[in-house]
Order: C-alpha cells, then sequence, then structure tokens
C-alpha cells in the first residue's frame, strides 16, 4: 500500500501537509467502516486504498464486512436495481429475508467505532445498535429515482443516523439528518492506475489473445445490465461498417451480485461469430484492467444508470478518450466535448465513436483535458479530505473546524 508522502509528486506538499493537519485532529477516534463484501465493485476498492491511507497518517480506521447468504443477496440486488428505477416486484418474503440476515449480522457484529461508517443498504439496519457513538450511512448508488415502496422501508432506518453521504446532488432526496456530498475517487498509485510500461501492457494482450493491429474499444465493468454491455456491443456494431475496430468488454462479478453469470451469457450470445469482439473474464488483476485501459484507443462507459463509475476517471487519468452516458455521477467527471464526450442512446454512442477513431488529435486533446480534471477533482488526497472534514463535522455540528 501507498505511503502518502508518494502522492507529493502527483498532487504537491500543501495537501499532503494539509491531510496530516486534519487527521491529527481525529486522534484518538476509531472510524469503523461496514460494507458487504471485501472484493468486487467500487465500494471495497475504495476502502482498500482509503482505510490504509488514514492508518497511515495516524487515523484509526477499520473496516468490518457483513455476511449473507445467497437469498439475502439476491435480494440486495433486487433492491440495488429498483432503487435505480427499474421495474420489479419486491415482495413480503424478500423483506423477511433481508431483516432476518440483517438480525444476525446486528448479533454478529460488533459496532465498536466511535464513528460507524455504513455503505449502502446491505448492512443498513445495524444502526439498531446506535449508542452514544456517531453513525453515518454512504449511499454510493443513484438513488434520484428510487422505487418508493423500497425507499420508504430503508428511511426508517437511514432517518435514525447522524449524516448521510451521496455522489451527486440529484442522488441527494429529503431528510431529517445533515446531508453531504463526497464524490468517490481514484489511486493514482494503485495497480489499477500507475504507469506500466509497454511490454506489461503487450503480455497482457497476448495472454488475452486480443492482436492489437486495429484501434481498441474497451469497456471494463460488472456484467451488469445496467452497464448495459449489450448496448455498446450495439454501438460497435454500428460503427464497425465504417470504421474498423476491435471491442473488449471486460470485467468480472462481484460477491454481492448473482446476475453476473445470467448477464455474461447473454453478452456472449450477442457477440458470437464477431472474431473481433473480446469478453474477458477477467479475475481480480488490477495490473490487467490497467493495462486493457491503456491499451485501448477509445473507452466506453455505456451505463443506463450509474452511482458514479470510477472505470471513467481510471480512463480519463491515463489519457484516454472516453464516451460514456449522460447518467448519475457520470458528468461530473466529463465535460461533454471538453475532457470527454457524453452519449445518451446507442445510436449517440456510436455516433461518439465513429468521430474519435476517425479524429486521433480530437481523441488525444480530450484525453489530456480528461487527466486534468481528474487529478484536480478525482484522486484519493481530495477524498480523504471530505472523508476527515466529514468525521469531524460531526462533533463541530454548526461550528468552524478550528485547524
Amino acid at each position: 500500500m501507498g505511503k502518502l508522502d508518494q502522492y507529493v509528486p502527483i498532487v504537491g506538499q500543501p495537501v499532503v501537509d494539509d491531510l496530516r493537519l486534519l487527521a491529527r485532529k481525529l486522534s484518538g477516534k476509531v472510524i469503523q467502516n461496514v460494507n458487504s463484501t471485501p472484493v468486487g465493485g467500487g465500494v471495497a476498492e475504495i476502502l482498500n486504498r482509503i482505510v490504509p491511507l488514514l492508518r497511515d497518517i495516524g487515523v484509526d480506521a477499520r473496516w468490518d464486512v457483513i455476511k449473507g447468504g445467497a437469498q439475502f443477496f439476491e435480494v440486495t440486488k433486487k433492491f440495488h436495481n429498483v432503487l435505480h428505477g427499474k421495474k420489479d416486484e419486491v415482495t413480503a418474503y424478500d423483506y423477511d429475508i433481508f431483516n432476518a440476515t440483517s438480525r444476525e449480522n446486528i448479533d454478529a457484529v460488533s459496532t465498536y467505532g466511535d464513528i460507524v461508517f455504513v455503505h449502502d443498504p446491505q448492512p443498513i439496519e445495524l444502526i439498531e445498535k446506535k449508542a452514544d457513538n456517531k453513525w453515518i450511512w454512504r449511499c454510493h448508488i443513484d438513488v434520484s429515482t428510487p422505487d418508493h415502496e423500497v425507499w420508504a422501508f430503508l428511511r426508517r432506518f437511514i432517518d435514525r443516523y447522524d449524516a448521510a453521504v451521496f455522489s451527486a446532488p440529484s442522488f441527494s432526496p429529503e431528510l431529517p439528518i445533515r446531508q453531504f456530498l463526497i464524490t468517490p475517487s481514484i489511486d493514482p498509485l494503485s495497480d489499477k492506475n500507475k504507469e506500466l510500461p509497454p511490454e506489461v501492457i503487450d503480455a497482457v494482450f497476448a495472454k488475452y489473445g486480443v492482436p492489437t493491429d486495429k484501434p481498441i474499444v474497451t469497456q471494463i465493468s460488472r456484467f451488469d445490465r445496467l452497464k448495459d454491455p449489450l448496448g455498446v456491443v450495439a454501438a460497435y456494431k454500428k460503427v464497425k461498417r465504417y470504421s474498423d475496430c476491435r471491442l473488449i468488454l471486460a470485467g468480472g462479478t462481484a460477491a454481492d451480485d448473482p446476475e453476473g453469470a445470467e448477464v455474461l451469457a447473454e453478452v456472449r450470445e450477442e457477440a458470437k461469430g464477431d472474431p473481433d469482439i473480446h469478453i474477458l473474464l477477467l479475475p481480480q488483476n488490477d495490473i490487467e484492467v490497467n493495462a486493457l485501459q491503456r491499451g485501448s484507443a477509445v473507452v466506453m462507459q455505456k451505463s443506463l444508470k450509474e452511482g458514479f463509475g470510477l472505470t471513467v476517471s481510471e480512463a480519463l487519468w491515463k489519457g484516454k478518450p472516453v464516451i460514456a452516458s449522460h447518467v448519475g455521477g457520470i458528468p461530473l467527471q466529463i465535460a461533454h466535448k471538453y475532457s470527454g464526450l457524453l452519449c445518451f442512446s446507442v445510436d449517440g454512442a456510436a455516433f461518439a465513436l465513429k468521430q474519435l477513431l476517425n479524429n486521433p488529435r480530437f481523441a488525444k486533446k480530450l484525453g489530456e483535458n480528461g487527466r486534468e480534471h481528474v487529478r484536480t477533482n478525482f484522486l484519493i488526497t481530495r477524498h480523504l479530505k471530505d472523508y476527515m472534514l466529514l468525521f469531524l463535522s460531526l462533533y463541530h455540528a454548526g461550528d468552524v473546524i478550528k485547524l
């Protein structure tokens, strides 16, 4: 894991000095993070980087993971979908399963933190254990158009927290508790984002049998319908008739996402017969993800809904031109025609892709602008600062925090 001083060449010494100053103000406080999975997805990825860095600068940050069986994660995946606005029926039996597993976790998980930082709906009922400590609920998903019944169910617990955190203004509903807007981030020194020598990039493409004789278009994400991998294939097919290229759809499945295998099968069926479409089921190997992004001419993120979409910032940090949907937190990362291209449909994605493949100078400029935008707004050092200010604010409601 990186040490904070290693970030000085990227963000500057004053930024690092400010973080150390904030950390001293949290001396003696235990920050306990709780989520549903140790690997897979953006939440686990962020915690894997932020928790060690907080500890490096003297903040006693810890991380616990709740447990749940297949039925529980099927229900929480259904919650995830309907909170994003997808139509589905959440039954009384689903709520019973969620409540039963939550009770087991209430009994099993020790909530010892001075601040208990709960991530997403899966562990939300742990608030039943609230004592004289502080509790934060962090929502990493897009709840701008949630299913009203499920949201009302969650509100019974959310309203008892001391604060809630959302990733974008459009996600923030009216609540009786304090709310904070904090965008996620990437770690420029992680295996997924650090610089790689050309031979490492070439080796990864060779390993997966992907020739590099044509421009490569890549989307990296979980095999999830909300990431719209079928829409990416459709856009590629529209462009392929005019601009010869290859498509990579690469990703894996999260431990709390039971739909991944089904979606993967659908994508493979749609890609059948085209040797220029490469579907890669990746292990938890961030170097390979990094290499695939760096070796691509264009990176796409054609999500239908998106809490934030860290893959966008990852690709922008590597100086890649990105085409992404105008949903969720993505427009915070991409200023259209300045740091990337935004789209609203398959046709829009195809038009943008054709434009970038036919105009490499424009594509290069978008990538350069995107990298600087990420440096300013979406690196882990900014995230650390926001989180520490959030923690301190719980003890200084309405006051000026003196540093």
